[in-house]
C-alpha cells in the first residue's frame, strides 16, 4: 500500500487559506445576522468583530507568505 504523496508548504497555506477565508465570510454573516436582528449583545459582537480582525491579518499575512511582492 502506497503512502500519498505529501503535501508541499505552498499547498497547506493555500487550504489553510482557503478554511480561513470560509470562517471569515461565516463570522461576518454572522455579525450581520445578530445586527440586523438586534438579538446580538455587545459583548458578543466585540468578540466576533475581533475574532473576524485576527482572521484578517491571518490570510493577509499567508496571502504575502503565498503572493510575495514584486520588485519592479
Amino acid at each position: 500500500m502506497e503512502n500519498p504523496p505529501e503535501m508541499s508548504q505552498e499547498d497547506m497555506l493555500r487550504v489553510r487559506l482557503s478554511v480561513l477565508k470560509r470562517e471569515h465570510r461565516d463570522l461576518d454573516e454572522a455579525i450581520s445576522a445578530l445586527q440586523d436582528k438586534g438579538t446580538g449583545d455587545a459583548l458578543t459582537l466585540k468578540r466576533l468583530k475581533k475574532r473576524k480582525l485576527v482572521l484578517k491579518d491571518q490570510i493577509r499575512r499567508i496571502e504575502d507568505a503565498l503572493l510575495p511582492d514584486i520588485i519592479a
